[in-house]
């Protein structure tokens, strides 16, 4: 029972305070009575519309005045005035024309001379022509088989002077003296052979006697 009285008491005093504050803001102005109350209308104010900025365009260009070519002024010719000869002046005669002189035909040198189709035939014997010759050893073997005789080569020299080919015309007798003759005539040079002044092939003949000393 206490304790709701005790309620009770509290609710009155906060109810009285209430009422005080109440009183006090209407003495005071700061809450409106009723009849002074006054609906606030809120009004949407419309914004100004931005200028539109006007873009001034750069006037066109003006036309470049076309220059007209100038006539440049022709060059002058200068002619220079014939002196006038006085007639006690003295006015040397032309020279004579030249005679003319008719030039000689040269002639036509004269063909060279065809070469000889073949090898010519050399006179005499072929040492002659060779400066550089080697004599041909004597075989050992004949020498005891006391082995002599005459050997004639046929040697065909080319365009330099060596010799290209060398057969036996005329044999010793004997295969070994035969052939140490062969094998000595194809070491030599020769001068070369011409006909007309032109180096040729040529054809001649080298005899070899084989003889024993003190037989």
């Amino acid at each position: 029972m206490s304790l709701s009285v005790e309620r009770l008491a509290g609710l009155g005093f906060v109810f009285a305070l209430h009422a005080a504050a109440l009183w006090g803001l209407w003495q005071h102005r700061l809450i409106p009575t009723p009849a002074e109350a006054v609906t606030l209308f809120v009004n949407f104010i419309t914004p100004p519309v931005p200028e539109k900025k006007v873009v001034l365009k750069p006037p066109p260009p003006k036309p470049t005045p076309i220059e007209k070519p100038q006539l440049r002024p022709q060059p002058q010719q200068i002619v220079a005035a014939t002196p006038v000869v006085v007639p006690t002046d003295y006015v040397a005669p032309p020279p004579p024309p030249l005679p003319v002189v008719e030039a000689t035909p040269v002639p036509p040198a004269p063909p060279a001379p065809p070469k000889p189709a073949g090898p010519i035939m050399l006179g005499g014997e072929l040492s002659v022509a060779c400066p550089e010759r080697t004599p041909p050893r004597y075989p050992h073997h004949s020498r005891r088989m006391g082995e002599e005789g005459a050997v004639v080569l046929r040697v065909e020299l080319d365009e330099q002077g060596n010799i290209s080919a060398a057969r036996v015309s005329a044999s010793s007798g004997f295969a070994r003296l035969d052939e140490a003759a062969l094998g000595a005539v194809r070491t030599w040079r020769c001068i070369p052979p011409t006909h007309h002044g032109r180096p040729v092939r040529a054809i001649a003949v080298q005899p070899f006697n084989f003889v024993l000393q003190g037989s």
